[in-house]
């Protein structure tokens, strides 16, 4: 009697200590649960003190709260936000935390976490708001010589005025049209530069100057000397859109810069490629074509109705692909927003067009700086595929701008099969020789591109010169029975060239010699992909004078041998521990010169910085760079040399939320019941201690994934001491509330030989999941009636799933952004590569639409407007929402506007975290298994503290306050407060 008692005073003590306006020096929750009910009667009458709340500062009208005006210090205040106070960034008064502004959307914070039916966007606590609002580091760039570094500065969340820009969705695509650029780009405020001292250290910071006020950075590029930036600039106008991309430079010694043209009419098309360095002092640049008009504008009255047609009985299966061409209007719309003027422009103000007008989406100068290999796409465009797939064209050009040739013009490829590994057919992957001055590759199909065809070889590799001679064919350099992965160029004698195949995880590299006809090629490697222990790793690259990127080779002082460096991320049951191998490529013997300290740090290897000097590599001049961090500490970039292997470091990046630097963190293993060992990491909040404080709330989130083995399934992926990454709607951020948090258990969906995983989808998944919520009730760490699931895209249909398949696990669950009908994906979806008229069963039983009816627990379903995910229409949200609905199931349905597949606007996150805050602290943290006492949802004006108390703990009664409706719990709350 005396447990169910004090269990419930908590409740009541944390739920409405955050409905009122507790101290502000107290942004994390009590970590003790346990109070008396004199503790709960001394905190509820602190709350009618006047000091805290004055009677003018809130009044209710007709049941309703409104912020009246005050003067009272908004310090006093700093979590409530006025309902008209907004989320613009720059300028404008009453600024937040983020540096936001006043802008046009509505945006408040009600401390009271059930007025789930006000409108407006909200905001979460501000446990929560603080760590989202935190600025942004600086992202990298090291200059080709590898002694500047570029620290480009980023903004904080952009406001939802920026997304609710304009945007024309062609093609797969989605295009800003004032801008002429792709919609929703991230930009850059500032570039600074530091110069790397030769001990490592970094020199004071100089700023680019000369830009002009509130200057949009994008697309920032080294020249090949390292002596000049290249980079693109807008700015915001008059009417909130942003003005077209120009291309600036600047002076890398001096810090000066200025625009690349002098006349101000030329502006930057950057709805595929953008520009590219010719050589250290020309540029050539994809610009809007000055005789371009006006849009084309869409026609009052139709030509004629719209038709595809498929008479000549064509296979034309597609994935559900959004935001395609839907009929002539939107082909010309296309073709005038991506049709570019190439312009050759130098350094001292000298520019000419580059061949004709056309959509170019990709230019790629030789290492020689001597040719320009170029493609473009043209008509017929397609109704069914996205651009990607529309016929290509593939040009070599002479960097002057004289035309040398065509080497394909590759027709619309609507027919690729389905299958993984079906690719398109004729050449592709056309690329230069990294290791050669100008010489071309690529890889052509001999399957028809169908996957599903036996055939061998499968893929073969061809090179040939730019200019070859009359009747000169291209030279066969591999054949490969798997689908070609790429190739690492080293010189003559080496080159590493990569094979896969997705059904059996297999993959295979090679060694071949490109100069030497009479050296047979040989398997360096054949192993799985899922095999994450086997993995040898990769090999470092050096870039060359020439720009470019090969293998490096490294020599030894005591001996003549050569050896190539293999940098691994160390898989081991114990977690990853990063490794560089000195690996001699013709015994296959290695020796490991570094790893990562296993013991607290997490520590990769991120580049080769000793390349400057052409030739083999000593061992002793030997210099990475490496990231650094801990389960607590954040990323820093160390300078790592040898012999003495001492390090350096080199940023000194502030912790990114303090107040959860000391969080716990546990990579835990345990079983499923048929065997397949499971991991996950566990998250404690900072102080907490299991025996003192007793079980959490707990949210799991997790992604399922595919695989062909259950010993695969069973290996331990990532490390112990990484450092715990919160991103804006991570479900870390709960670890503010005071919540456990499982993230990421592995929930295998294994299909062994023939078998296809998804033929045993739902019983594999709760399976998982039992094993998941089994582990952290154990541990004593988790309240079993508390414990919601949640997750994004895949994992939302992972979440309905669960509630629908394992309903006796969790409380609640939080989905966003998923995909619940599979008949709406008829055509593959994931890695199912089956369709729905070869699978039906499967894609019926999986879809948790289908299973709406058994859904009795509590779902808050979370998607954007303007989803451009494939698969994940918004549509599909809706429909499970009103077949939810329909069954009488809680649920609840957010649609955020001007919203993709991923969430970016700052009114949009925080409105996102409330709904999830709110639905963990009703669903969650305030559920109970324990039925309602209805005398306490009377509307009792004259109801004391005492009573109001005794009849929420009341023995034999205590109230599920989760199960009130608004009025209800409004009428307990005022009796509460005033």
């Amino acid at each position: 009697m005396y447990e169910a008692v004090a269990m419930s005073l908590p409740k009541v003590y944390h739920r409405f200590s955050l409905l009122s306006l507790h101290s502000t020096t107290s942004p994390i929750l009590p970590k003790t649960l346990f109070f008396s009910s004199y503790s709960l009667r001394l905190a509820v009458k602190r709350l009618h003190s006047p000091p805290l709340l004055r009677p003018q500062s809130r009044r209710f009208v007709a049941g309703k709260r409104f912020q009246a005006k005050s003067t009272m210090a908004s310090s006093r205040f700093h979590h409530l936000v006025p309902v008209n106070a907004l989320t613009a960034e720059d300028g404008g008064n009453g600024t937040g935390s983020n540096g936001a502004a006043d802008a046009t959307a509505s945006v408040a914070y009600d401390d009271d976490v059930e007025s789930a039916s006000a409108t407006g966007y909200r905001l979460p606590p501000f446990e929560i708001r603080d760590i989202v609002d935190a600025p942004p580091l600086p992202a990298l760039s090291f200059s080709p010589l590898r002694d500047k570094i570029l620290f480009l500065k980023r903004r904080s969340l952009p406001p939802l005025s920026d997304l609710a820009r304009p945007e024309e969705k062609l093609a797969g695509i989605r295009i800003d049209g004032k801008c002429n650029s792709r919609s929703r780009m991230s930009f850059y405020t500032g570039i600074a530069i530091h110069q790397l001292m030769e001990d490592g250290s970094l020199g004071p910071e100089k700023e680019i100057q000369g830009l002009p006020k509130g200057a949009k950075i994008n697309f920032v590029m080294w020249s090949n000397n390292g002596q000049h930036l290249a980079f693109s600039v807008r700015l915001d106008e008059d009417d909130g859109s942003s003005s077209k991309l120009r291309v600036w430079v600047a002076n890398v010694d001096t810090g000066k810069a200025r625009p690349l043209f002098e006349s101000p009419d030329v502006y930057v098309n950057a709805v595929f490629d953008n520009f590219v360095w010719v050589n250290d002092s020309t540029l050539l640049v994809c610009t809007i074509p000055l005789s371009r008009g006006d849009p084309p504008r869409k026609p009052l009255v139709p030509s004629g109705p719209k038709i595809q047609s498929n008479e000549q009985k064509n296979v034309i299966q597609a994935r559900t692909y959004q935001d395609l061409l839907k009929d002539e209007y939107d082909e010309d719309l296309f073709e005038y927003y991506a049709t570019t003027q190439l312009v050759l422009a130098s350094l001292d103000g000298e520019m000419k067009p580059f061949g004709p007008p056309a959509i170019y989406t990709s230019m790629d100068p030789s290492p020689d700086q001597t040719y320009i290999l170029i493609s473009s796409t043209h008509k017929p465009f397609s109704f069914v595929v996205p651009c990607g797939r529309f016929p290509k064209k593939v040009e070599l050009w002479k960097a002057n701008g004289e035309f040398v040739r065509e080497l394909c013009d590759l027709p619309l490829a609507e027919d690729i099969p389905i299958a993984f590994n079906s690719v398109r057919k004729g050449m592709r992957s056309i690329n230069w020789r990294a290791d050669k001055p100008s010489t071309l590759y690529w890889v052509e199909t001999q399957d028809g591109g169908d996957a599903k065809v036996d055939v061998s070889p499968r893929d073969i590799v061809y090179t040939q010169s730019p200019a070859p001679h009359d009747n000169e064919q291209p030279k066969i350099l591999h054949k490969l029975d798997l689908r070609y992965g790429g190739i690492s160029w080293c010189d003559d004698t080496l080159a590493l060239v990569y094979e896969s195949w997705y059904k059996t995880r297999k993959v295979r590299t090679w060694v071949i010699s490109p100069g030497s006809e009479d050296v047979n090629p040989r398997i360096l490697f054949d192993r799985s992909s899922e095999d994450v222990y086997s993995d040898p790793g990769s090999p470092m690259s050096r870039r060359t004078p020439a720009g470019t990127y090969v293998i490096a080779k490294v020599k030894k002082e005591d001996d003549g041998d050569t050896y190539i460096l293999l940098n691994g991320s160390g898989a081991t049951p114990e977690g990853n521990i990063p490794f560089l191998d000195l690996f001699d490529i013709n015994t296959g013997s290695k020796e490991r010169i570094w790893q990562s300290d296993k013991e607290k740090y997490f520590e990769t290897v991120v580049a080769l910085m000793s390349d400057q000097k052409e030739g083999e590599l000593s061992i002793n001049e030997l210099k990475i760079l490496t990231s650094k961090e801990s389960k607590t500490e954040n990323t820093q970039y160390y300078l790592l040399s040898w012999p003495e292997k001492r390090a350096c470091q080199i940023t000194n990046f502030p912790h990114p939320y303090p107040q959860l630097e000391s969080l716990q963190k546990e990579m835990i293993r345990y079983q499923r019941k048929d065997g397949v060992q499971l991991t996950a990491t566990l998250y404690l909040p900072p102080g907490y201690d299991p025996s003192r404080d007793g079980p959490l709330p707990c949210l799991v989130w997790s992604y399922p994934g595919e695989f062909k083995s259950k010993e695969a399934a069973s290996q331990v992926r990532g490390s112990p001491n990484e450092f715990a990454g919160i991103g804006p709607t991570s479900p870390l951020l709960w670890l503010a509330r005071r919540f456990a948090v499982l993230s990421g258990p592995t929930i295998p969906i294994i299909g062994e030989g023939d078998e296809e995983a998804n033929d045993r989808y739902i019983e594999q998944l709760v399976a998982s999941a039992e094993a998941a919520v089994e582990e952290v009730v154990r541990r004593g760490v988790a309240d079993p009636k508390k414990i919601a699931v949640g997750g994004h895209s895949y994992g939302a249909f992972m979440t309905a799933n669960l509630l629908a398949h394992a309903p006796h696990l969790f409380c609640c669950g939080i989905a966003r952004s998923g995909a619940y009908n599979r008949t709406l994906t008829p055509f593959g979806f994931q890695n199912e590569e089956r369709t729905l008229w070869e699978a039906t069963s499967t894609y019926v039983e999986m879809s948790p639409f289908m299973s709406a009816n058994k859904i009795k627990k509590p779902i808050l379903l979370i998607h954007g407007e303007e989803d451009n995910n494939p698969g994940t229409l918004t549509m599909q949200s809706d429909r499970f929402f009103n077949a939810l609905k329909g069954h009488g199931a809680l649920c609840r349905l957010v649609i955020l506007p001007y919203e993709s597949h991923g969430y970016g606007a700052r009114e949009s996150i925080m409105h996102t975290l409330w709904e999830t805050d709110r639905w963990l602290q009703k669903h969650c943290v305030y559920s109970s298994n324990v039925k309602a006492d209805g005398s306490v949802c009377k509307d009792n004006a004259e109801g004391t503290v005492d009573s109001q108390s005794k009849a929420v703990g009341a023995a034999g009664g205590v109230q599920e306050l989760a199960n009130l409706d608004d009025d209800q719990f409004h009428s307990i709350r005022r009796s509460l407060l005033f």
